[in-house]
């Protein structure tokens, strides 16, 4: 259509040229010029013609009809001296474009017997035209006719490629939106990375467990960009250099979160082109993640086993303990009464065992967590650590840091579950902790668009290595009196309201210097709407 115009433009300024410059026109001529420019500028603007293919319809009227109609009749009259023949190839073009192939060779005819009529009426009557003239109007029409049919074949050829590239335009978006929408979904963290370290990709999961914000780091970021990826960057060098590699822990310090701890995976995309690069696919696996339900699953067929085995003992200890307080009233020789007391201190043990136990399977069996408390944390951990310093006069030897912005952080918890999991990390801080000043820190902090972290740190000496892999185990302790169930069915709490409790050797200040010291945490997840934007002080 911009053609015809083009097209259009052009004659009337040769015949406006001709006629100022040369010898005057017929009046008709100009018209004629004018109203085939307006006519094409309309259809370029207004009329929206249909694709290639279709059948005969209006649109050949005003289109592939108006040319034919002009062209041949400046060809007849010959006004200008010009020959107009090659015009005619342009309507045949766009029929052949426009309409079927019958359309096409029928507007090709149309233009062969228009040539041979102009023939004939540009002869005289008494001989039949020049054989000259009659064998140029024939190889004019047939070229317009194999014109038109291999126009006809290419503008199909053509459409049918374009509705295929269209078709798997689609279906590559649909596939991209679906794989998308997968990987977003997936709980583990999947890198795309390249030769430069470019991550081009990174699920939600992955940035996670990078410690990325979206609003500080980009969608696409270089890992050498943080030192904490320093060993993706090694990952990612050897399965460039050598081969992908199957799985290798590591563990990624932040300045401004706990440590990750993660298993990592990679695959190596084929060489793309002639350029030699492929990508590195790196797949990341939280390794706490994986530890907390292989966990679950193991404990699942004990919680069932210790509820039985709970019930059973409830029973026969309540006789011992009822029959022991009997007995105790009938005595009074001080060797029999220091053993009945013993046997009521290990019998209140077992009770305190026994309860554990049922809270344990008390929190497991629950089926839903807990997401109707909204709790503001920072005035529950004043209050909780209020009481317990004055149950066992710390002191200044427990400090309490609460950095939260007031009124703006609420985390999903129930109080009552809070305040047994303080008090237990509070006992055991108190057990382990040195008695001088700030001895014991609590503390608050808010990742920013990410979790809300309570910290309980003590001054005491590093745990060993055997006693941090069976830490959170149930039954495990390193005392001898302890039933060794308090810090597991506090991180069976926590799960239930979709909370982490971890452990980590951390330093802290006191009497203002850094001291090493043991530090458990409680990662809360936020209630609705309770999101900030404030960052906690870094010696907080």
């Amino acid at each position: 259509m911009s053609a015809r115009i083009l097209m259009a433009v052009v004659i009337l300024g040769m015949h406006l040229t001709v006629h100022i410059w040369g010898r005057p026109l017929p009046q008709w001529v100009l018209v004629a010029c004018v109203a085939y420019l307006v006519l094409t500028i309309l259809v370029r603007t207004v009329a929206h013609p249909q694709g290639p293919g279709r059948p005969f319809d209006a649109q050949w009227l005003y289109t592939v009809g108006a040319d034919l109609l002009f062209f041949v009749a400046l060809q007849s009259l010959q006004s200008v001296g010009v020959n107009y023949t090659p015009l005619l190839a342009l309507p045949v073009l766009m029929s052949a474009i426009m309409g079927t192939r019958a359309l096409a060779l029928g507007t090709a005819a149309l233009v062969t017997l228009a040539l041979l009529g102009q023939v004939v009426w540009s002869a005289d009557l008494d001989r039949w035209g020049s054989t000259t003239d009659m064998a140029q109007a024939g190889l004019t029409g047939g070229g317009l006719l194999i014109l038109a049919l291999l126009t006809n074949q290419l503008a199909m050829r053509l459409a049918r490629e374009e509705g295929s590239a269209r078709r798997n335009r689609i279906e590559a978006q649909v596939q991209s939106l679906v794989n998308g929408m997968v990987i977003d979904a997936m709980d583990d963290g999947v890198l795309v990375v390249d030769t430069d370290y470019l991550v081009r990709t990174a699920n939600p999961a992955a940035r996670l467990m990078l410690g990325s914000d979206r609003e500080v780091t980009p969608d696409q970021f270089v890992l050498d960009d943080n030192p904490a990826w320093v060993q993706l960057v090694h990952i990612a060098r050897e399965t460039f250099e050598d081969e992908p590699i199957d799985g290798i822990e590591i563990t990624l310090h932040h300045e401004d979160r706990h440590s990750s701890r993660l298993q990592v995976r990679t695959q190596r995309t084929p060489t793309v082109g002639d350029s030699g690069r492929c990508l590195c696919v790196m797949f990341l696996q939280d390794l706490r993640e994986m530890e907390a339900q292989l966990r679950t699953e193991k404990l699942a067929a004990m919680g069932r086993m210790s509820a039985a085995v709970a019930h059973e003992i409830r029973n026969p200890l309540a006789a011992i303990s009822q029959a022991n307080a009997l007995l105790e009233e009938d005595l009074s020789a001080p060797g029999q009464l220091r053993l009945t007391a013993m046997v009521r201190q290990n019998a209140d043990r077992l009770g305190h065992i026994v309860d554990d136990v049922l809270d344990i399977v008390r929190a497991q069996g629950q089926s839903e967590p807990f997401a109707d408390h909204a709790l503001d944390l920072d005035a529950a951990v004043a209050g909780f650590c209020a009481e317990w310093a004055a149950q066992h006069g710390a002191g200044s030897r427990l400090q309490v840091h609460l950095g939260l912005p007031e009124g703006d952080v609420a985390v999903q918890f129930a109080p009552e579950h809070l305040r047994r999991i303080l008090v237990n990390l509070l006992d055991n801080a108190a057990r382990y902790a040195t008695r001088r000043e700030a001895a014991i820190q609590v503390s608050t902090q808010a990742i920013r668009h990410g979790p809300v972290l309570l910290m309980v740190w003590s001054d005491g000496a590093p745990l060993e290595p055997s006693v941090r892999r069976h830490l959170f185990e149930p039954f495990f302790s390193s005392e001898s009196r302890s039933s060794g169930l308090g810090l597991f069915i506090c991180r069976e709490l926590c799960e239930r309201h979709g909370a982490n409790m971890g452990y980590e050797r951390t330093e802290r200040i006191q009497r203002g210097s850094p001291v090493a010291g043991n530090e458990f945490f409680v990662s809360f997840r936020r209630a609705p709407g309770a999101y900030t934007t404030t960052f906690m002080d870094p010696a907080v």
